[in-house]
Order: structure tokens, then C-alpha cells, then sequence
């Protein structure tokens, strides 16, 4: 399985007692609907490794999560801080008007008819997310907000925008 056809469903945060759980943070929408994984990939390495799913109790955006043959403090350890990525075929469809941030990337972005660039990657800082535009070489970060993105056209791979005033002249230096 290729990263580029996954996309991160959480990070394991920590062990759990001595019989090899682990605790994960969950970094979706719906946790509840995780509740019946039966297996998941974790980076290891660069690469993904298939880990198959004994138990799962998801709480809130936290599970904890006992997978087949980890069997000891020990042998969970090494998965701390790995992230934990899932097909793009499990993600649930979406309405019409609606996308997941991982489908803005590639988009060109316009501001009227002026084509600022394209999206390379959607940030998280702590619950803010922001689009990270290159523009000729010059990364631009603009806030990902509703009332910033006023036209979504993934199939045509097209935003466009309404930037706050002056958010332009702070990359123009």
C-alpha cells in the first residue's frame, strides 16, 4: 500500500499496561465509526505495515487498541508515534459541495481571475488548518476557513478565494 493512496487516520501516543495495547489519537471527523477496524497500516521506516486489529475501544477522539501479535510492553514500544494511515476507499462519501482536505491538494488557486498558485499541503496547527500555496516558488499560508474558500470545484481541481485584505502584501517583501 502507497501513502499516496492512504490517508492518516491518527498517531499511537502511548502503551497501555503491560499486554502490548496501545493508546492512539484519532484525527477524524467521526471517531465512532472506527469502532469496527479490523486492521490498519503503521508507518514504520517510511513504509506501511499491515497490523491487524484484536480489540478497539474508541472514546471520544482517543481508542485503545490491542493488535495481533503485540503481546508486551516491549513489543509495543517501537509503535509510539507512528502514524496510522487507512485506504481512501474507507473514507465515507461525501454530499455534493463537500471535500476532505486531502483532495485540495494539486487545486489552483485564483483570486478573481489571478491565478495565485497551487496547493501543496494542508497544515493542522493545533486545530487551525492552513493551506500552504506555492506561488512561483514562494510558499503562501492562507487560513482554511469557509468564508476565505468561496469555490470548492474538485473535479476541475479549482479554488478560488477571498483573501483578507493585505494578506498578500505580507509575502510581497
Amino acid at each position: 500500500m502507497r501513502q499516496a493512496d492512504c490517508y492518516q487516520l491518527g498517531e499511537v501516543i502511548k502503551t497501555h499496561g503491560l499486554n502490548g495495547e496501545v493508546g492512539i489519537s484519532l484525527d477524524v471527523d467521526f471517531p465512532d465509526e472506527y469502532q469496527n477496524l479490523e486492521s490498519v497500516f503503521l508507518e514504520q521506516q517510511g513504509k506501511l505495515v499491515p497490523f491487524f486489529i484484536e480489540t478497539i475501544q474508541v472514546n471520544g477522539n482517543r481508542a485503545l487498541v490491542k493488535f495481533e501479535d503485540i503481546n508486551s510492553l516491549e513489543d509495543a514500544k517501537p509503535l509510539i508515534k507512528s502514524d496510522i494511515y487507512l485506504p481512501l476507499t474507507f473514507l465515507p462519501k461525501l454530499e455534493d459541495g463537500q471535500y476532505y482536505f486531502h483532495e485540495l491538494v494539486g487545486c489552483d488557486v485564483f483570486e478573481k481571475e489571478d491565478r495565485l498558485g497551487v496547493i501543496r499541503e494542508i497544515i493542522d496547527l493545533n486545530g487551525n488548518q492552513l493551506i500552504s500555496l506555492d506561488a512561483a516558488g514562494k510558499e503562501i499560508l492562507i487560513p482554511l476557513k469557509d468564508e476565505i474558500l468561496s469555490v470548492v470545484d474538485i473535479p476541475n481541481k479549482k479554488v478560488s478565494v477571498v483573501l483578507p485584505e493585505g494578506l498578500l502584501d505580507i509575502y510581497n517583501d
